[in-house]
């Protein structure tokens, strides 16, 4: 039985193309190879599994290949990349820091480095997990990383950054890798397969590129995993068994409830998530995921967050149209509020189920404050056949002619409408038929200036009645419109609405005001203006919040129409501070003259 050797291995790459995800390094690196640019020390810092030990061993055999190509990539053929492929290269030297953290250690590193290559240009140095260096590990490998020997190339790498000390950052070139995309991942995987003579789908792959994080390592160990489970058949079912993963139709299904405000088959199906295994806070956390790809679906300039497979998108797409804007943006605050509050929960379950009812009523919510029917998925579309069908109407009837609202002029007194008769419209039964002519003139005002419609033709009343019925109506106006409200009223008057008006909001509970308008008393000038002192710019919002209905009562209370409020800052005063005895005594002194006789009567002295 051959040894069986793992993908991340198998499939390691062995140039900087082959490299996955990490254009922006690799370019780098060969350029610098290419115009013999190489700096002493690199560090490379990224997550697990994304290719910094990889790419540091590619540089070490490439800078000392002796047949480079004109892209600047190793030939793989001459005696020192043979020599490094078979591991007994003497110019590669790999130190593990999480084991080899001590001075110690670094010592014998810089032993090392003193001596030059027998064969080759340069002698590599890789330090894996850094980070894990003590304090006096990194100091005794400082002047050596500063200054090292011209044939000596160090290669740091880390996942924490942030532990390593500034001085050693600053004596490196930094190199920070990128968390590969899932689709260059799945890409990857894909051929791989092909390679291997596995069976696959492109869901099954887009799966396992999500699951692994960005991280290629991680996703070539799920890769094997599901081989050997599926017989070589990596499918969308086999992914989302092997690896425990929750499978998209739930979420499709349950969204398909939520609109519907089916609160009892989202619980039934949450009921049958967790009879599977699957946790409740997993549930929550990627039934949140599931909103948020719907959120980025409906925007075509956010349609690349999506990273899913054609597939999956497509459902996205098309449940992403039945749900609202508005809808999702409250599901996921429900859903993240529940995802907050699951661990410190004492009935987790509940948790989650109150979550799902209160997502069940959300559409109807959003329809309630709309004004709108109860929603259903087809509301969108039903609204928008409304708008863009509409009846062919006719003119012939009154009902089809559009009503306009009409403001309706204010009642005016039988007296004030009667209407002055025409002497041309009078004859010879005014004298015999006084009542009924009388009777006849007086026609309310109302009805004699409205229009009216017989048979869908406008009957336009006649302008010289329309400008005398207008005249009576102004004439008819109240003091408070035609501007003859004004009684005159005194400052005591005044006072007496102005402190009951106080009261009233001391009453409501409204003490601000209150003190306010009962600090300094207000002031009566000319035209009816009220003037009031306050002491700062907070009293004066205060004030211009209450100012309306403070007017609304003084006006109707004092009968004048013309009454406004204005308001006055206060000059503050500096006051001056106290500090010193003397400065203390010259205050007393100022306040009470006779003071100073009575310290020179009882022969006083003060320590000044």
């Amino acid at each position: 039985m051959d040894n069986f050797i793992v993908s991340a291995r198998k499939y390691r790459p062995a140039t900087f193309q082959t490299v996955v995800g990490q254009q922006h390094i690799t370019g780098t690196l060969k350029n610098a190879i290419k115009n013999k640019q190489l700096a002493q020390a690199f560090l490379f810092c990224g997550p697990r599994g994304v290719g910094k030990t990889t790419c540091a061993r590619i540089l070490a055999k490439t800078i000392n290949c002796q047949n480079l190509s004109d892209e600047g990539e190793a030939c793989g053929e001459c005696n020192s990349c043979i020599s490094f492929q078979n591991g007994n290269s003497f110019n590669f030297h790999e130190l593990d820091a999480a084991s080899n953290n001590s001075v110690e250690d670094i010592r014998n590193l810089i032993e090392q480095v003193r001596i030059p290559p027998q064969a080759g240009k340069y002698k590599t140095y890789i330090i894996d997990e850094v980070h894990m260096l003590s304090q006096q590990a990194f100091n005794a490998f400082l002047k050596t990383l500063e200054e090292p020997p011209p044939y000596a190339i160090f290669i740091l790498a880390t996942t924490e950054k942030h532990k390593i000390l500034p001085t050693i950052l600053s004596r490196c070139q930094i190199f920070d890798f990128n968390r590969i995309r899932v689709e260059d991942m799945a890409h990857h995987l894909a051929e791989i397969a092909e390679k291997e003579g596995v069976s696959y789908d492109p869901d099954g792959l887009h799966l396992i590129a999500q699951k692994a994080d960005g991280g290629l390592r991680d996703a070539l160990s799920m890769f094997d995993q599901i081989v050997s489970f599926s017989n070589k058949n990596v499918n969308y079912k086999a992914v989302i068994d092997n690896l425990n993963i929750l499978d998209y139709d739930y979420y499709f299904k349950l969204t398909d409830s939520i609109l519907a405000e089916d609160v009892a088959n989202s619980l039934v199906i949450f009921d049958e998530i967790l009879s599977h295994g699957f946790d409740g806070n997993h549930f929550i956390t990627g039934l949140a995921s599931h909103f948020r790809n719907l959120l980025v679906t409906r925007d075509h300039s956010t349609l690349k967050l999506l990273e899913v497979s054609e597939g999956i998108r497509q459902k996205y797409q098309a449940q992403s149209q039945k749900a609202p804007l508005s809808f999702l943006i409250s599901a996921l605050n429900i859903s993240n509020q529940c995802d907050l509050n699951y661990r410190n929960s004492k009935n987790q379950r509940l948790q989650v189920e109150l979550a799902l009812i209160k997502l069940c009523h959300i559409p109807s919510v959003i329809n309630l404050s709309e004004g709108g029917m109860p929603y259903s998925p087809d509301t969108e579309l039903k609204k928008k056949l409304n708008t863009e069908i509409k009846p062919d109407h006719s003119v012939n009837s009154v009902t089809d002619i559009p009503k306009k609202k009409v403001i309706s002029p204010p009642q005016i007194p039988e007296k004030v409408v009667k209407i002055e008769e025409d002497p041309a419209n009078l004859d010879l039964e005014k004298h015999t038929e006084n009542s009924k002519a009388e009777s006849e003139v007086k026609k309310p005002l109302i009805s004699s200036a409205k229009p009216s419609l017989i048979g869908g033709t406008t009957l336009i009343p006649n302008l010289n009645d329309l400008e005398a019925n207008y005249s009576k109506i102004e004439d008819a106006k109240p003091g408070y419109l035609s501007g003859e409200g004004k009684t005159d009223f005194s400052t005591d008057t005044l006072l007496t609405f102005w402190t009951s008006y106080a009261a009233k909001m001391k009453a409501e509970g409204k003490i601000n005001i209150f003190t306010i308008m009962t600090s300094n008393p207000p002031r009566l000038l000319s035209n009816y203006l009220i003037e009031l002192d306050i002491e700062n710019k907070l009293q004066e919002d205060l004030l211009n919040v209450e100012k309306v209905g403070l007017l609304n009562y003084l006006r109707t209370e004092l009968n004048n129409y013309s009454v406004d409020l204005q308001t006055k800052l206060l000059e503050q005063i500096q006051k001056k501070r106290l500090y010193t005895s003397q400065e203390k005594y010259q205050y007393m002194l100022e306040k009470n003259p006779k003071l100073d006789d009575f310290k020179k009567r009882f022969n006083l002295d003060l320590d000044f």
